[in-house]
């Protein structure tokens, strides 16, 4: 595993994105374990892509205008639906010193797959990403793009769970500040709709 491999994933990851806002709102409004679960849910959305560039889908996707276009636009109306379910939720609002309802685990982690899912250009980057490090013609190629996507995966997963659990740690301040939580949903509102709109004119 080249130290070039991981440094460039650890600063792809660490970048913030649509997954890190969505561990962090995770992390503020529901606390430590809905933040892990929610970086789980962007981890597990990794897979496809990772798959798709294995298989060479990833090309077919970055050849074909249509098929990027309709993915894209997937991505951007889920990302305006987050948004929309952002400002909605009651429990990124609460304003006493309580735990919000609980959501079921499975619902967060549905939404943190289709994030990352629902994103083509996260297919691209992996097309253009890990053929770098691995050598042409190289005898079982193929597994070993499985094994850097592997890393890649584990990477997002404990940065992710890192800022969803920092966010969870400094929760009680925040809930104690009703304004602040109001602000802080729209806050992360705007940001899904910015992300949106970034992906919205992104070109394959």
């Amino acid at each position: 595993m080249s130290i070039a491999f991981l440094v460039t994933t650890l600063v792809v990851v660490a970048t913030p994105g649509t997954g890190v806002v969505y561990t962090l709102s995770a992390g503020l409004s529901r606390g430590h374990r809905a933040s892990v679960v929610a970086a789980l849910g962007c981890t597990l959305g990794i897979v496809p892509h990772a798959v798709a560039t294995v298989t060479g889908l990833a090309a077919l996707l970055r050849t074909s205008a249509p098929a990027f276009q309709v993915l894209k636009y997937l991505g951007v109306a889920y990302l305006l639906y987050m948004a929309w379910a952002t400002l909605k939720d009651k429990g990124a609002a609460v304003v006493k010193n309580q735990e919000a309802v609980p959501r079921p685990a499975g619902r967060v982690i549905l939404s943190g797959v289709l994030i990352n899912v629902l994103n083509p250009k996260l297919t691209v980057f992996f097309l253009a990403f890990l053929p770098q490090f691995v050598s042409a013609g190289e005898p079982g190629s193929p597994l070993r793009m499985v094994e850097l996507s592997a890393v890649f995966m584990l990477i997002t997963f404990v940065v992710f769970a890192a800022y969803g659990i920092f966010a969870a740690s400094v929760r009680d301040h925040v809930t104690a500040r009703p304004r602040v939580m109001i602000w802080m949903g729209r806050v992360f509102a705007g940001s899904f709709v910015a992300l949106g709109a970034r992906l919205a004119f992104a070109d394959q």
